[in-house]
């Protein structure tokens, strides 16, 4: 243990050292934190603490998998037990197995993906709300932690027409939460909620978890929202070992809920917090660091810190300003090839971007150069549509109550189920007070015709005895049941068949991932196969000789020797309108700058072909405040609420904030009218 604590500088090795009580590690970009968080996990395991006492949260697959293979090989043979080391959403789903019975639900629940969650809803919503649109709401309800009850509350003080649009995706959220009871399924926001729910419910499942845990560490920390944050205050409840390592510089998810009050209220929220800070920079030259530090240093609300770089000076950052966007997208292409040309791996090498609609120009740029490239944010592998018909077989062999599996596995192949028989289907179940595959067991062969017509109910009748025999194989290894799904189902088959060579080419890969998974792991099961491919993530399978694509949210996290940021005009990056906050534009700055190693390009356009017309473009305010070119600041007016500010509610009048969270977009506030407390989403209140 000392060989890897002489390793580290003097702030990490107090990081890694300090044992008891809250402990906060500031780390900047590129400062070592997933080497000082790991050397503290293996020092604790060198003191003799039990591994099985000690949990390691994190929020990518890849940053688990990672820490864990680094603490393990510190440690050798010195602990009986690898280390509890997951992301947030596999800890819940581990603790669910174990104990969503406490809600009255069964263990072989199914998790659905956002793409199962959205036709979910389009079932439920009808012609009054956006599938998607209620998707993003339900989700911000869920991490604010309000339930369907209590969302139906939330409308009070409304005009007529946007009190309807809320009671009305409010009420969607109902159903929606009836729906996934029902069929025994949760979706990715519950793996965190429910567990929750329970703990809050039961004080000595609490306990025992709290008690069993004593030693919490948190990577990313400025990425946990509120659920999250209050998740962690019960795991700590029967103690204040707590350490989190994050960077509020880089809080950039606040669009989906994160809370940078979380990491920048810590000192408030755990007493005698130790602050260590780690400013020292090993990835990038001291021109990148530069202009990170001179950016971010033009925010408000962050901790006071500055990187130092370890690696000396390297080459200018590059500015570009180009005509239009076809222009900028052949530059960027050329001078990457340049980079290829002398010496460098594609791999090393990415383009970011703040939005999606930027890519497409940069894809038929790098085309046309014939430089090899991928846009990452592309459709992942488990949303394509010949694994979603795959994996919803195989969820119904685990779960036969899942109507929404069973729906969509039924006519894929086609075997003459459509949409019209589905419909008949479900109501029939509906009016037997049963699942879709409880009637097919139920009914006679007569009463399946009088349904469904007879070459239907011919082919339904093949379909139960498929799944069945499914059903009886989800106690062995995935590898076997596989193996009989194909041969039962044909799914590869029918797409080679049909000559759709890439389809029948991500089957046999989705096969395989079971038959490695299974010989992985012990000869694990469908269960746990299923589970693994549910929180699988983008950054799992970026790789391979190609130049990468992507958007500076997708990038977080990894680094490349050489980095272009296009689209550096005032409307693009930064963001500019009523829902976005600056702070967090300039946090993606700082991000994006970040990621380079050797060598950072930014790139501008004086025009661009934007939603059906060309516009001028204006540089972003990003490059003087970068100082890397002379400009003037521009003044932002802040629509962001914080503690102390006087609000006005239509009905509750007059009330001051006493704190916030984020809830999405919007902040969810608690606010003191007149001496009662009320939580209060942001946009239902104005500011006096």
């Amino acid at each position: 243990m000392e060989r890897y604590l002489a390793e580290l500088n003097e702030a990490q090795k107090e990081a890694a050292t300090t044992v008891d009580g809250p402990i906060l590690i500031l780390a900047g970009a590129g400062t070592g934190k997933t080497k000082t968080i790991t050397t503290r996990l293996a020092y604790l395991l060198s003191l003799g603490v039990d591994p099985r006492s000690t949990l390691t949260l994190t929020f990518t697959n890849k940053a688990a998998q990672e820490m864990r293979h680094r603490a393990l090989n510190m440690i050798g043979e010195g602990a009986p037990y690898p280390p509890e080391l997951f992301t947030f959403h596999k800890f819940g789903l581990l603790f669910l197995r174990f104990h969503i019975e406490r809600l009255n639900r069964r263990p072989a629940f199914v998790i659905i993906d956002t793409d199962d969650k959205r036709r979910i809803l389009k079932q439920l919503c009808g012609e009054t709300i956006e599938p998607k649109i209620a998707s993003s709401a339900i989700s911000r309800y869920k991490n604010a932690i309000i339930d369907p009850q209590e969302a139906l509350t939330q409308n009070d003080g409304l005009d007529p027409l946007s009190k309807k649009r809320f009671e009305a995706i409010a009420d969607i959220y109902c159903k929606y939460d009836a729906y996934l009871t029902a069929n025994n399924l949760v979706d990715f926001d519950d793996l965190l909620l429910l567990p929750h729910r329970i703990m809050l419910d039961h004080a000595d499942l609490k306990s025992y978890i709290s008690r069993r845990y004593q030693f919490i560490m948190v990577d990313e920390y400025q990425d946990t929202n509120e659920l999250q944050f209050q998740l962690l205050r019960q795991l700590c409840s029967e103690h204040d070992n707590l350490c989190v390592v994050g960077d509020d510089d880089q809080s950039i998810y606040g669009w989906r809920g994160a809370n940078v009050r979380n990491i920048l209220g810590f000192c408030d929220h755990f007493d005698k917090t130790k602050v260590v800070k780690l400013e020292t920079n090993y990835r990038s030259t001291e021109e990148i660091i530069k202009a990170a530090n001179e950016l971010i240093g033009h925010n408000r609300a962050r901790y006071e810190k500055r990187l130092k770089g370890a690696l000396g000076s390297g080459e200018a950052v590059k500015i570009k300003e180009s005509n239009d966007e076809i222009e900028e997208a052949l530059f960027v292409a050329k001078e990457a090839q340049k980079r290829i040309d002398g010496g460098a791996s594609p791999k090393n090498i990415a383009v970011l971007f703040r939005i999606n609609a930027l890519s497409r120009a940069l894809e038929e740029g790098f085309a046309k150069t014939r430089v090899p490239f991928r846009l990452v944010d592309s459709v992942g592998f488990y949303e394509r549509s010949e694994i979603k018909d795959a994996i919803a077989y195989l969820r119904l062999a685990v779960n036969p109550d899942d109507d929404f599996s069973a729906r969509r596995a039924m006519n894929r192949p086609r075997r003459g189920v459509g949409d019209l028989t589905q419909k008949k289907l479900s109501q029939a179940a509906e009016e037997r007070k049963t699942t879709i595959m409880g009637l097919l067991e139920s009914v006679s062969d007569a009463e399946l015709e009088a349904i469904a017509g007879k070459k239907a109910a011919q082919a339904l009748r093949e379909f139960e005895a498929a799944m069945r025999e499914l059903s009886a194989l989800t106690h062995e290894s995935a590898a076997k049941l596989i193996d009989r799904f194909e041969s039962l189902i044909g799914l590869r088959r029918y797409y080679g068949e049909r000559d759709e060579v890439e389809r029948a080419l991500n089957l046999d890969e989705l096969y395989g991932l079971a038959r490695d998974f299974s010989a992985n792991n012990d000869g694990a099961g469908l269960v746990e196969f299923l589970s693994e491919s549910a929180l699988a993530s983008d950054q799992d399978s970026i790789g391979g000789e190609v130049v990468n694509l992507m958007t500076i949210h997708a990038a977080k996290g990894l680094e490349f020797d050489h980095v272009f940021v296009v689209g550096l005009e005032e409307g693009f990056f930064p963001l500019i309108g009523d829902s976005n906050d600056m702070e967090e534009e300039r946090r993606l700055g700082y991000v994006a700058f970040t990621r380079a190693k050797k060598s950072l390009t930014l790139c501008s356009a004086r025009s661009r072909f934007f939603r059906g017309k060309r516009e001028a473009m204006k540089k972003s305010r990003f490059f003087a405040e970068a100082a890397l070119t002379e400009g003037c600041l521009t003044l932002e007016e802040s629509r962001r609420f914080k503690q102390g500010d006087l609000v006005k509610h239509k009905i509750f009048g007059m009330g001051r904030v006493l704190g916030w969270a984020n809830a999405g977009r919007e902040q969810k506030l608690t606010i003191n009218f007149g001496g009662i407390r009320r939580d209060i989403l942001s946009n239902f209140v104005e500011r006096i």
